[in-house]
């Protein structure tokens, strides 16, 4: 076998403490450099390089030398435990989140000009109602009025204001049909 930490992992997963402690010179500047660079903060990174080792320590016996070598199965380790640590951060933002932070929060162009070209055609629609008609159901829509409230404005009964409503909006759906 050509990997020296594939046979130092080998060892370790013995128990053997002098090839822990050579595995842990070999190894331990690369790791933190990897570590430092995904944490970007060298405490933390500190804390993951031992955290690292005692799973290695525990964990040697997974290590599986047909499968990879040894350097890679600790980056791997270091890797996952940095991302890990990453998510539990509260300070964390994900990359969804970072976009949508960055967004421009104002309608495209095409966004405007289709909510222009509607306005103008509701506002034609409306148009073509009666003026009081009209004037209820802007009331009632864009207001925020109660029927009560209408038809005291309007000076008709309740059930009339309802019913002056419900054409209303028909005649705009069909105005906007068509």
């Amino acid at each position: 076998m050509d990997d020296p930490i594939a046979i130092l992992l080998q060892k370790t997963a013995t128990q053997d403490r002098a090839a822990f402690r050579e595995l842990y010179s070999a190894s331990s500047s690369k790791l933190m450099g990897v570590l430092l660079r995904i944490l970007s903060q060298r405490a933390e990174a500190e804390d993951a390089l031992q955290e690292v080792y005692t799973r290695v320590w525990l964990k040697a016996g997974r290590y599986d030398a047909t499968k990879g070598r040894g350097m890679t199965w600790l980056i791997s380790l270091s890797r996952n435990l940095a991302i890990d640590r990453l998510r539990q951060r509260s300070d964390h933002v994900s990359d969804d989140d970072a976009m949508e932070a960055h967004a421009d929060p104002a309608p495209r162009a095409e966004t405007r000009l289709i909510a222009t070209g509607e306005a103008r055609r509701i506002n034609d629609c409306f148009a073509t109602l009666e003026p009081d008609r009209a004037a209820a159901l802007r009331g009632a829509y864009l207001a925020g009025l109660s029927y009560t409230d209408l038809a005291t404005k309007f000076d008709v009964p309740l059930n009339t204001m309802r019913t002056w409503l419900r054409r209303s909006l028909l005649r705009l759906k069909e105005c906007m049909g068509s």
